[in-house]
């Protein structure tokens, strides 16, 4: 039987860089599942302690529920048991989000990131804590804040808090709103659980005094060395040092991804197929950037030193 993680060992594994899983897709639109197999050993190989899915990166929006299922089960296989697993849902009503728990739980995976519905803000603190902690229940559980990002500072605070107090089993959150909210959301909960930002590098740095372990890395894929000199950098408390690799490295990537025709995705897609990890295809309509958009990408990486 799979060992389980407990909570003293899910913070570490979710502390430093890691990289979150972009389903790779052939050109055809079928989910690749050699190429899933690959991008999940290249982030393992250099050093990632979490392999982590989530419902927007692994394109869990377009995907069926079979598919979720399978990309969820190949991602337990070949980690076999190396890093942290975590697994995604998406918008499930809370008797459907149990029954996944229960799945993803026996296939092996060791945490699940909750999305709960909230269209037209139709939740309550109680009923989003009821809905978690019946998740909870089956697996321990990862909050993603994104779901807060509409309904406004206090109430995304007030229910944070009423799940700190009241619900076992959550073990960590993922940041996406960042900012204020973010801030005094790691006061609130750093004790209890481990936190952990999305994005790029200066939303870590922006959080770090606050309590935030670990990010999800880019480079850590790809050109693992960058996310190594940040770290170190974070960790010998050099912040002059930490601020140099974000200017060097993280804002050029970015800021060039965002201009891209489709979007950064499309170019992080494409990046699969530079580093020969996977097709730089998605399920369309998401558009795939051409053969010339690719060398322009390709001389853009190797301007910045990481190709």
């Amino acid at each position: 039987m799979k060992k389980r993680w407990t909570p003293q060992e899910i913070r570490p594994a979710l502390t430093g860089p890691f990289g979150s899983i972009r389903t790779p897709f052939k050109k055809d639109g079928s989910v690749d599942t050699d190429g899933l197999r690959s991008h999940i050993e290249r982030n393992i190989q250099n050093g990632a302690g979490t392999v982590l899915l989530t419902a927007g990166d692994s394109h869990f929006l377009i995907l069926s529920d079979s598919e979720i299922a399978q990309v969820t089960r190949v991602t337990v296989e070949q980690t076999a048991g190396r890093a942290l697993v975590v697994a995604a849902d998406r918008y499930h009503s809370t008797s459907r989000a149990v029954d996944f728990a229960r799945y993803v739980r026996d296939v092996g995976a060791d945490v699940l990131m909750v999305l709960p519905p909230d269209w037209a803000g139709s939740c309550t603190s109680r009923t989003l804590a009821e809905h978690y902690g019946a998740v909870a229940r089956e697996i321990p559980v990862m909050v993603v804040t994104n779901l807060y990002a509409a309904r406004g500072i206090d109430f995304a605070l007030e229910t944070l808090k009423v799940l700190v107090e009241q619900v076992e089993g959550i073990v960590a959150v993922k940041d996406d709103v960042r900012g204020q909210f973010a801030r005094r959301m790691c006061l609130l909960v750093h004790e209890r659980w481990a936190v952990f930002s999305g994005g790029m590098k200066q939303n870590h740095m922006e959080l770090h005094p606050y309590g935030c372990d670990g990010y999800m890395s880019t480079y850590i894929g790809f050109h693992p060395r960058v996310a190594r000199q940040y770290w170190s950098a974070i960790q010998d408390g050099n912040l002059d040092r930490a601020r140099e690799v974000i200017k060097t490295y993280d804002l050029p990537l970015f800021d060039f991804l965002a201009k891209l025709q489709g979007g950064f995705d499309a170019g992080l897609h494409a990046m699969l197929e530079i580093y020969g990890i996977a097709g730089r295809w998605r399920r369309k309509p998401h558009y795939s950037l051409t053969d010339g958009e690719m060398e322009i990408l390709r001389d853009h990486l190797q301007g910045l030193g990481v190709l």
